[in-house]
């Protein structure tokens, strides 16, 4: 076997949990005596009713799912008659200028004033923002905000809507009220926190409390006491809060408290995969159940998924999707208690990441995949020139990663990629700031600690390598250490590496323990096919090269819990 064959299962598994989308509704600096604010009462529709809001046709309702941020948000049913225009009249002040913008989401969704500017989108398979500006005119005293479909486009989703500026009333109150104080947690889940606060107090009265996750507003209550939901598992949140009153007048912000949500899933403890790569291409593959029994292995990574022509996904780009040995195999693992993973991209070969014409396309091709098997998790390997050194299709494919996560609710996102001894190189680095920039969600960082030049230390190494990731992953995102920790994955290669670098059971077993004790989400290995014996056999597909017993490594890697 070829070693660039072998090195073309350098996959990596990524379980990053995923940031969680929230609300925008940042204030902007506007020329009045009170701090702007959002002015839009049930801006997020989170009171599960549509008041103030009023819709043509009676053709709006507030749903679940697909959400913004929060937990509900505007369906407008467009009709080949009545395009679903839902609004809401608001005081303003005259000669004001202000900002409104929206989370929307379908075909032709439009977000303006009555009377005055408007913008639009077309985004039918995720979330997009708009965002327009109009100024009141000399006597303006009102002003009504409206969003809709198009005729007979379907259904549209709106959420997160924010008029961003003073409010009406004459102009006579002018007075913000004071700070809210003692902002404190009363609780907290894998996808919420309670809060609570001391009252503020105004010369007119309180109306609001807007709640904010670092600059975005994600709620606003009448009460002093609140629960933001649709937070991301092990996740750090950072909350301040902001008393409004009738005219709009916006006090300063209260005290600011950090949170860290539960983690979820797999019983509490988080998102967590022990999943070694398994590849039905070459190398002998085993009786994919007879190790499981042998070794108390649940998941596998299976490789790889590839372009067949024309964006089709295919495995191996050459066996069928659905219908083959692939889908035999997957059927035994499920029918066994386990459960699979699959690893796009690789080393070599057509890959769908490189040949998807956009990233639409490319998340097209992903959910063929994620439909065909109802896939709980998706790798997305990405190595060599063309996808993980190609900054267009770096952004591409965490585009697409981004659209498929918004469209499977629950759907974890793993990258897998190549590192230094002491971390991301430029390319990883570079597309963990994609990420970021992208707010692509994604669940899981894997690196592939071999492969590197590493000598002899593959344990210091692989730690080192991973404290790097780390590093860099808290430096980008804002992260704790636990936090970070929890969206990070080890993909190892068992026994002699193609630059022959040798991990042996003991290094792996001491990896394993590693990764337990930091708590990271995933942990993998190229490949089952390798895990067999074969002293002085060197670099080849159907054992590891050195003296080990049958499955050891997958043994060890069972023993992964995070």
């Amino acid at each position: 076997m070829r070693i660039t064959h072998l090195r073309r299962s350098r996959h990596r598994f990524f379980a990053l949990l995923g940031t969680a989308a929230l609300a925008l509704a940042g204030a902007v600096a506007l020329p009045t005596t009170a701090q702007a604010a959002n002015i839009l009462t049930n801006p997020g529709f989170e009171s599960g009713s549509l008041s103030p809001w009023t819709c043509t046709g009676n053709l709006g309702s507030v749903v679940s799912s697909p959400v913004h941020g929060g937990s509900k948000a505007l369906a407008g049913a467009a009709s080949s008659s009545d395009n679903a225009q839902c609004s809401q009249t608001v005081s303003v002040q005259p000669n004001t200028t202000y900002s409104l913008s929206g989370w929307v989401r379908g075909s032709y969704v439009y977000l303006g004033v009555d009377g005055g500017a408007s913008t639009w989108t077309t985004s039918p398979s995720a979330y997009s923002q708009l965002t327009v500006s109009f100024t009141t005119g000399a006597s303006q005293t009102s002003a009504k905000i409206y969003v809709h479909g198009w005729y007979a486009q379907g259904t549209y989703y709106a959420d997160d809507i924010s008029l961003d500026g003073p409010g009406g009333g004459g102009g006579s109150d002018t007075q913000a009220p004071t700070a809210p104080t003692n902002l404190t947690s009363t609780g907290k889940t894998s996808s919420s926190v309670s809060l609570s606060w001391g009252a503020s107090s105004d010369n007119v009265g309180v109306s609001a409390y807007d709640i904010y996750s670092g600059s975005n507003q994600v709620l606003s209550v009448s009460g002093t006491s609140a629960t933001v939901s649709g937070l991301s598992a092990s996740t750090t949140y950072t909350f301040t809060v902001k008393a409004r009153d009738a005219a709009g007048n916006t006090s300063a912000a209260s005290n600011s408290v950090s949170v860290t949500t539960n983690a979820g899933g797999g019983g509490g403890t988080g998102f967590k995969q022990a999943a070694p790569y398994l590849y039905l291409g070459w190398g002998d593959p085993p009786s994919a159940t007879s190790v499981m029994s042998s070794t108390g292995i649940k998941w596998y990574t299976m490789a790889f998924m590839l372009d067949s022509g024309g964006c089709n996904p295919a495995w191996d780009g050459s066996r069928p999707l659905t219908g083959g040995n692939d889908q035999t195999v997957i059927n035994q693992i499920r029918s066994a208690g386990g459960d699979i993973v699959p690893s796009f991209g690789g080393w070599q070969g057509s890959k769908l990441g490189a040949n998807c014409s956009s990233a639409s396309a490319l998340a097209g091709a992903l959910q063929k995949v994620i439909d065909a098997y109802s896939l709980k998790a998706i790798d997305m390997d990405i190595e060599n020139t063309d996808e993980f050194e190609n900054e267009a299709v770096q952004a591409k494919i965490l585009t697409a990663l981004k659209t498929v996560k918004a469209n499977n609710p629950g759907l974890k996102t793993i990258v897998t990629f190549g590192t230094s001894t002491t971390g991301p190189t430029y390319y990883g680095n570079r597309l963990i700031e994609q990420a970021q920039s992208l707010n692509a969600g994604i669940d899981v960082f894997t690196i592939m600690p071999f492969d590197f030049g590493g000598g002899s230390d593959m344990y210091g190494n692989t730690v080192n390598a991973t404290e790097g990731l780390k590093a860099k992953l808290k430096s980008t995102f804002g992260w704790d250490d636990a936090t970070a920790y929890s969206h990070i994955g080890i993909s190892g290669m068992n026994g002699l590496s193609d630059q022959q670098e040798n991990t042996t059971p003991a290094i792996w077993t001491q990896i394993r323990d590693w990764a337990n004790s930091h708590h990271i989400a995933r942990l993998a290995y190229w490949a089952v096919n390798r895990d067999r014996p074969c002293p002085g056999g060197g670099v080849v597909s159907n054992c590891s090269g050195i003296s080990q017993s049958n499955w050891q490594f997958t043994s060890i890697t069972a023993g992964f819990t995070g």
